[in-house]
């Protein structure tokens, strides 16, 4: 009986393994987590969940029994120490199983500050787990001290939680402006002054020089400009890496991640990856995606190819951000935009449309479904935007997906 091991628990891989039984494969199925938890959502664990809205439970991608009723091994709190492709096995330690093809769903890694800087201090967080989130929470409560690295939008995410809890947060952002690599000043300026009317202070063009502390505590940031600032706890939103040290081990090519060709196979015809950690061709190039759609959508065309589809994976980019009550949603990718045409609505809803030259590349949408929707099915189709419909807040914009 054919075996498949999918080796990371998140998204991607409880898609992968789902997919899998759904389509017929009636072989055996091993799913891989070096976390104790069930496969669960990242998204909410920096919102709702840390805002206490969200329940353990209904993080959960699926309840255990799924597992066990679709004939599922789900080992969990498990760490794989090597893979031997020429084999066809993997090393749990002194135990050894083998596969007939495996999948990588291994996801991402958030980059932490050095120790050298202070970043082993207590009170020192990511945001990437479940245990992150959990050990953080007890720090957010009002009155408490807020600093948080990076201005990206897991940073801003972080404040947003932390200004809710009645937090004193103060954001640095090393570069000109906050969210200076994902979008357009217009979407920076926007966000700036919603966090700055919550009562956030944002420093950009400011890094972070050191932490101190006290009995191993951090207390205070000292910035690169000199200043400093007391804290009781730091959030550390500085990006996150592809998880790719399983692949080295195998011996699979990397680029930008583990790279895969259009069907979400390796260099390795037995070994395939899906999610936050592969890289795929896109566009007469190759792009690597950190987000839920792709690492769903992704992951169930891996599992049809597993079984012999030989279908490409076409990406469709979209993305989504929860600050305060404003949804930001982002149809497409602005790699190239030379210019943005703002669609303005009313209080809160406001979008900005990327474009190259007059070819519309992507959109930001906030509190405004509609420009979202119209926008993403525009780019997913090839289309363009006339820019002086889209400048024309009056202007209906559904007549632009039949022009």
């Amino acid at each position: 009986m054919s075996h498949i091991i999918v080796i990371g628990a998140g998204q991607a891989g409880s898609s992968l393994v789902a997919k899998l039984r759904k389509d017929g494969f009636d072989g055996e199925i091993t799913l891989i987590g070096a976390e104790n938890t069930l496969p669960y959502q990242r998204p909410p664990l920096s919102k709702a969940y840390l805002l206490g809205e969200m329940e353990l439970e209904r993080l959960f991608l699926r309840p255990e029994s799924f597992y066990a009723d679709n004939n599922i091994t789900l080992r969990l709190g498990t760490v794989v120490t090597a893979i031997d492709a020429g084999a066809k096995t993997l090393s749990l330690g002194d135990e050894v199983i083998a596969y007939d093809q495996l999948a990588l769903t291994t996801g991402s890694d958030p980059r932490h500050l050095p120790a050298a800087i202070g970043g082993d201090l207590d009170g020192v967080f990511v945001v990437r787990s479940l245990g992150d989130v959990d050990a953080m929470a007890p720090h957010v409560v009002a009155g408490k001290r807020a600093l948080i690295v990076g201005g990206g939008y897991i940073g801003l995410e972080a404040a947003a939680v932390c200004a809710k809890r009645g937090v004193d947060v103060t954001l640095v952002e090393m570069g000109d402006r906050i969210l200076q690599r994902v979008a357009a000043p217009e979407t920076s300026d926007y966000f700036r002054a919603l966090h700055q009317e919550h009562g956030v202070t944002i420093l950009e063009g400011t890094g972070l020089d050191r932490l101190e502390g006290e009995a191993g505590q951090v207390t205070r940031a000292v910035l690169s400009d000199g200043a400093s600032v007391e804290v009781d706890f730091v959030v550390v939103g500085v990006g996150i890496t592809p998880s790719t040290q399983l692949a080295a081990l195998a011996g699979l090519e990397l680029e930008n991640g583990i790279k895969t060709d259009a069907q979400g196979r390796t260099s390795d015809p037995s070994i395939w990856s899906a999610g936050d950690c592969a890289s795929f061709p896109y566009k007469g190039g190759r792009i690597r995606l950190e987000s839920v759609p792709n690492a769903i959508d992704q992951a169930e065309v891996v599992a049809q190819n597993m079984m012999g589809a030989g279908k490409d994976y076409v990406a469709t980019p979209w993305f989504w951000s929860d600050q305060y009550d404003v949804k930001l949603q982002i149809a497409g990718l602005n790699t190239g935009f030379d210019n943005v045409v703002t669609r303005a609505g009313d209080g809160r809803s406001t979008s900005f449309w990327y474009y190259k030259g007059d070819q519309l590349v992507a959109v930001d949408a906030m509190n405004d479904p509609r420009a979202y929707m119209v926008g993403k099915r525009l780019i997913d189709m090839g289309k363009t935007a006339d820019k002086l419909v889209v400048a024309d807040a009056t202007a209906d914009l559904k007549p632009l997906l039949k022009a």
